[in-house]
């Protein structure tokens, strides 16, 4: 039986960086070669299944995310975060893709938050624990466990052992060595150790996972703050022209010329509108809260900045991965790829549990009644003795455990389907959103600027007596409503932008490593010590993986 260690692990698409192995240590090489032989020589191999990255469906391999194809560029609107947005497939995403709305504070913002998030620190001390794991597992089963005593014991013995009559006070000190090692034959040892490796892939990806929602939701909770900014701009605004209204409104009725109740209607809307504000200022305060936690300050810290829209920037060009791209560029897709290899090597694990397993035992020291003694003269004891341990009954557990594996590994399959179908519904509704909420922005503007033509012509005529109070009521009613839909329509046209590099991916594989909190966001893909690193790593897994 040949024993294949799959790395699911493969070079992204269109990048130089490789996804690195668990750990770089420098004995694995000559670790491998030596268990390389002795497997050779016992004939061993590893059972269970070697691990393959499952295959995507069919439609990842076409050159669409919806069922009809997208247009090559959305609509057009003369106004704010109105221009036209054009999908470039194929084009590689920014590892800092924020910088896309050109905004020197969100950029500080985020940069900053990464470096004191509690969330990415906790997932990147998770990662450091799992590179533990990894290291003690290994460890602790690839090597032979070697371990030394040296003591002195003082006992009584009987008469009837030393044959001194009343027995003897006798004081016996002893040093030895002893070394054991399990011969891994049915390689659960490495199925152990590759799911270990696996186990620290999926948190790497996890602290990838972290970082993408992070910057996401820094960003998204900007731009919320500044379309509610702007909804509080727009109904002041509504507000202002709304009293001035009521200013003439009044001086109207004191000449006699309109009815009271003309200026109470007046008052009622200056009031209604004016009722609308503090919904939307205790709504902008709760995501200023929101903001300062995502970025690891307390609500009350100082120098938070301010976002409206006008400090946002529409980028009019948007990087649009190939489907078939998609699965190896999401963290969470690969995260799941790795919990599945890991159910595979459990499945491994829990098979080689049913062959016999092979201890090898060797002992070598002295034993003397006088310490000075101890080293020297007949002293010396050695031992060396091997083992076989095959079960034969325990209940059937062991069969009922490698069920359960089996079991756990076809849940992680499922659970890798639904992440990937997750993956790529993210990507379809982003495109969907930036189609429609530009032609939704484009309807707006006109709306807008209709019911604002309207409002001034209905004013007009108003103050010359040629309409009805209604109609003018009316029209202050229809440019309200159009004027804070249209600050919602542009807020939308950025969520929209921001959802789309989080769908596909955030670009981390255009970033190094993010081992630990100290790296930042600007920091060059690869430096030369972390590319000596995951060659070492890769050199070392080759040498690792044993062949018949």
């Amino acid at each position: 039986m040949q024993y294949q260690e799959n790395n699911a692990l493969e070079d992204h698409p269109g990048s130089s960086l490789r996804a690195a192995p668990a750990r770089s240590r420098p004995g694995w090489p000559v670790q491998g070669a030596v268990l390389g032989v002795v497997l050779l020589l016992v004939g061993g191999c590893a059972v269970g299944p070697d691990f393959k990255t499952p295959d995507l469906p069919a439609a990842a391999s076409g050159a669409d995310y919806t069922p009809a194809p997208m247009p090559a560029r959305t609509a057009k609107s003369d106004v704010p975060a109105g221009q036209a947005q054009e999908l470039l497939p194929g084009r590689d995403i920014p590892a800092q893709w924020w910088e896309v709305f050109r905004s020197d504070q969100l950029d500080r913002l985020i940069r900053a938050s990464l470096e004191q998030s509690p969330t990415l620190a906790s997932a990147q001390a998770a990662l450091r624990q799992a590179e533990a794991t990894y290291d003690a597992k290994s460890g602790n089963l690839l090597w032979p466990q070697v371990t030394a005593q040296l003591g002195a014991q003082r006992e009584r013995a009987s008469e009837v052992s030393t044959q001194v009559p009343g027995g003897q006070l006798l004081t016996l000190y002893n040093a030895s060595v002893n070394v054991s090692y399990n011969l891994d034959v049915f390689g659960g040892s490495r199925r152990q150790i590759e799911g270990a490796q696996a186990a620290v892939e999926a948190q790497r990806y996890q602290v990838e996972a972290t970082y993408l929602t992070l910057t996401s939701n820094l960003v998204t909770t900007a731009i919320r703050e500044a379309a509610l900014r702007g909804q509080l701009q727009a109904t002041r605004e509504v507000l202002q022209a709304q009293r001035e209204q009521l200013g003439v409104i009044e001086k109207q009725f004191d000449t006699g010329a309109i009815p009271k109740s003309i200026v109470l209607q007046q008052r009622t809307q200056v009031a209604q509108t004016q009722a609308a504000i503090p919904p939307l200022e205790k709504s902008l305060a709760q995501t200023r809260h929101q903001l300062a936690v995502f970025a690891g300050r307390l609500p009350s810290e100082q120098g938070l900045p301010e976002f409206d829209l006008a400090s946002l920037s529409l980028p009019q060009e948007l990087p649009l991965s190939l489907p078939s791209e998609l699965a190896r560029q999401r963290p969470d897709v690969r995260a799941s790829e790795a919990q599945l290899h890991q159910a595979s090597a459990a499945v491994g694990v829990a098979t080689a549990n049913l062959y016999p397993q092979i201890q090898l035992s060797a002992s070598y020291g002295n034993t003397s009644l006088r310490a000075r003694d101890l080293f020297t003269g007949p002293t010396t004891l050695w031992n060396i003795g091997a083992g076989l341990t095959q079960p034969i009954f325990n209940g059937g557990a062991l069969r009922a455990q490698q069920r359960a594996a089996v079991a756990a590994y076809e849940s992680a399959a499922a659970q890798y389907r639904n992440t990937v179908l997750g993956a790529f519904q993210n990507v379809a509704d982003a495109l969907r959103a930036l189609e429609l909420d530009a032609a939704a922005l484009q309807t707006q503007a006109t709306a807008e600027s209709l019911a604002r033509q309207s409002l001034d012509l209905s004013t007009a005529q108003f103050r010359a007596g040629a309409v009805s109070y209604v109609t003018l009521l009316t029209a202050q009613q229809a440019w309200l409503q159009t004027h804070t839909a249209l600050v919602q329509a542009q807020a939308a046209r950025y969520a929209d932008t921001a959802a789309l590099f989080q769908a596909l991916g955030g670009g981390w594989w255009n970033r190094g490593a993010l081992a630990n909190a100290a790296i930042a966001p600007g920091q060059p893909a690869q430096s030369a010590q972390s590319a000596q690193s995951a060659q070492s790593a890769q050199q070392a897994s080759q040498a690792a993986a044993p062949q018949n």
